[in-house]
């Protein structure tokens, strides 16, 4: 019996030996388990708040902000005028509006913006609608290019944001009503079809459906589509107005070979919504009227928000081509017209 019970806790003995040569904060591993789930988060949470709390997040969140806000109402107009053009306009009325011709379809589409008010998160969804509809992309594209640029609501901004210079309102619907012509020839010409991939959820009113129904689906489809792009776009706006210092843009005024594409440059990031960037070009008094010309131009056509919201709507391969080309023809049309009239 004595044998029996010194063999039963010979293991006992073994695992207290091997027990031992185990390190001293092993054996306290729960404890400090509980202790760092305890301080790390909190620490985090200190750091992250006051680093939060700095002048330029806060510029940046305020910049990040006032983007969104200020182009919600646009997208949502945007997004309920593509349902509603999806559900209840027949598809008959865009081939007796536009005409046959792809090449005469353009301009005439071109100057149809210039009766909608509207931003550029607006112009996208229903330019995807038009195209669901039949319409030629070419002649989409240039509704989607002129409509942020000159309807009334931008034009009228121009005048008060410029007043006593009539001449920059009509430099401005000049130039970009030729800005969106050439980009839609410039697609019957060279676009190709692969490189255009649009979402087309739906494709006009079904027989025996409910049109409210319709309309409910493609707003909500859009909304949330383009809502995303929107706020990605946003970020990266904000994130150069906090980078970017003033200085440079005081570098760059004194050059009239540089201000120009600067300027260009500078709408694409900024990422004003069209109905208030003539009041910024108007700010920048220090560049030449060319300069804040092609800032009016370029922005409403070419930014941030709107290269996302064209890469979710129609494909990345889309956005790049077409965004670079775009910003190219506006400032060639920017310092023709500009430097004609202003």
């Amino acid at each position: 019996m004595q044998r029996t019970h010194e063999r039963t806790e010979a293991p006992d003995t073994d695992g207290a030996a091997r027990d031992e040569t185990a390190p001293d904060w092993f054996r306290f591993w729960p404890l400090l388990l509980l202790l760092g789930a305890a301080t790390v988060p909190g620490t985090v949470l200190y750091f992250g708040g006051r680093w939060m709390e700095t002048p330029a997040m806060q510029a940046w969140r305020t910049v990040c902000l006032a983007v969104t806000v200020q182009a919600l109402p646009f997208l949502l107009l945007g997004t309920a005028l593509s349902g509603s053009i999806n559900a209840f306009v027949p598809a008959r009325v865009f081939s007796r509006v536009l005409p046959r011709r792809p090449v005469l379809a353009v301009p005439v589409a071109g100057m149809a913006g210039a009766v909608l008010p509207g931003c550029e998160c607006a112009s996208v969804p229903v330019a995807n609608s038009l195209i669901a509809r039949g319409v030629t992309p070419a002649a989409a594209f240039a509704f989607l290019l002129s409509a942020p640029a000159i309807n009334p609501v931008v034009l009228t901004a121009t005048a008060v944001a410029f007043p006593g210079h009539p001449t920059m309102v009509a430099a401005r619907l000049l130039a970009s009503l030729g800005t969106a012509a050439v980009m839609g020839w410039l697609w019957l010409w060279l676009g190709r079809a692969e490189w255009l991939r649009p979402k087309l959820r739906h494709s006009g009113h079904q027989v025996g459906g409910s049109r409210w129904r319709e309309f409910r689906a493609g707003f909500q489809h859009d909304f949330l589509h383009a809502g995303g792009f929107l706020v990605v776009g946003a970020m990266a706006a904000a994130t150069f107005n906090v980078a970017v210092p003033r200085s440079v843009l005081d570098a760059f005024s004194g050059s009239p070979w540089l201000s120009v594409p600067f300027l260009a440059a500078l709408a694409i990031v900024l990422a004003v919504c069209s109905e208030a960037d003539a009041f910024v070009a108007a700010s920048l008094s220090g560049f030449s009227p060319v300069a804040r010309l092609a800032f009016m131009v370029v922005g409403p056509m070419v930014d941030l928000k709107l290269i996302a919201l064209q890469a979710g709507t129609f494909g990345r391969a889309f956005a790049v081509r077409f965004s670079a080309a775009t910003t190219v023809v506006a400032v060639l049309s920017s310092t023709l017209i500009g430097g004609a009239l202003l």
